[in-house]
């Protein structure tokens, strides 16, 4: 029996994770069913009532997240298209995920700081537009401060990730038995939103082409 079908094809992509997310359940879902009820047929029934209501939660859940990290207090219904707009830019242009939402959270309080923001783009331009559109949005999102504004986004935008590359690095190096490069990134990721000492920068940035992992495993 199965309470939802899926293929394994580019399972780990960023955006199959909410389908991949609902077919995790769904496999918890079935090894549940014996304690869910005595009866077969009454167990699926409850397992997949409960997995119907998954699709509105997450959705409640990812707006909700989009919004803290483009410092948006108070939700209004043109939100979600404001964040997918700025996404789908993001994707055409190459501009990194995390270091692009880390920089707005400096533009949130000036204009001034949207030089960071428009590097990342290959067509700079493609941020221009959104941001106009972003800070009318931010203008009238109620009273807050900027400092307010920005340690909301900050606290939802981390500075570093554990990037594939860096990952990588590390294990590599654990099996020469160096620790060093682990040891290093241990560190860094333990304070994740804090800004990073120079002496650590490069933990923020995106892999350079030669260092792009091109294949990763589960439970790298």
């Amino acid at each position: 029996m199965a309470l939802l079908s899926h293929s394994l094809q580019t399972r780990e992509g960023y955006g199959n994770q909410p389908r991949i997310a609902r077919w995790n359940l769904a496999r918890l879902a079935e090894a549940l069913l014996p304690l869910l009820d005595g009866d077969k047929d009454t167990a699926i029934q409850q397992a997949a009532e409960a997995l119907d209501r998954f699709g509105a939660r997450f959705e409640t859940a990812y707006t909700e997240g989009l919004r803290r990290k483009l410092g948006l207090l108070q939700a209004q219904p043109e939100d979600m298209s404001l964040a997918q707009g700025l996404l789908e830019r993001m994707a055409q242009n190459g501009a990194d995920f995390t270091l692009t939402f880390r920089r707005l959270c400096e533009a949130a309080t000036s204009p001034d700081a949207d030089a960071g923001v428009r590097s990342l783009f290959t067509d700079p331009t493609a941020y221009d537009g959104w941001a106009e559109q972003w800070r009318r949005r931010l203008a009238g999102d109620g009273p807050v401060t900027t400092q307010g504004r920005m340690s909301v986004m900050r606290a939802a935008n981390p500075a570093v990730i554990p990037r594939n590359h860096l990952v990588e690095e590390a294990i590599s190096a654990v099996n020469k038995s160096d620790f060093a490069p682990f040891e290093s990134l241990l560190a860094v990721l333990a304070r994740p939103y804090d800004d990073l000492p120079s002496t650590f920068a490069q933990y923020a940035d995106p892999p350079r082409p030669e260092q792009v992992v091109r294949q990763t495993f589960c439970g790298t």
